[in-house]
């Protein structure tokens, strides 16, 4: 309880002088794509009864990730937020180029690559 009575003043001030800059509004946007994503999985999830990844969830992952990066990169320049959002961009990226050439008809369940 120490600690929280001896950083809330700061807290506080930092609080009231927030400003919304034009990069914490880029990593925001990231911030809300990328956590929306899961909000999609669970949508879909819930509708079909089992587990589905769908194509919104990828293109999600990576716009968020690309964008948190943009973030981290030029409007921050930190390397954890940069090293935490790198990996990410490609394995999303990976995964929608797989999940595109994959594709199967609704209607036949033939791939359509």
């Amino acid at each position: 309880m120490d600690f929280f009575s001896a950083n809330f003043p700061s807290i506080v001030h930092a609080l009231q002088h927030f400003q919304l800059t034009p990069w914490k509004l880029v990593g925001y946007t990231g911030t809300l794509m990328f956590t929306s994503r899961w909000f999609v999985q669970l949508y879909y999830t819930r509708k079909y009864k089992r587990v589905v990844m769908p194509l919104a969830f990828w293109w999600l992952s990576v716009l968020g990730s690309v964008l948190l990066l943009a973030y981290f990169i030029v409007g921050k320049n930190d390397s954890v937020g940069i090293l935490s959002n790198f990996f990410p961009v490609f394995v999303s990226t990976y995964n929608l180029y797989v999940h595109l050439r994959n594709r199967k008809n609704s209607i036949t369940g033939d791939a359509t690559a």
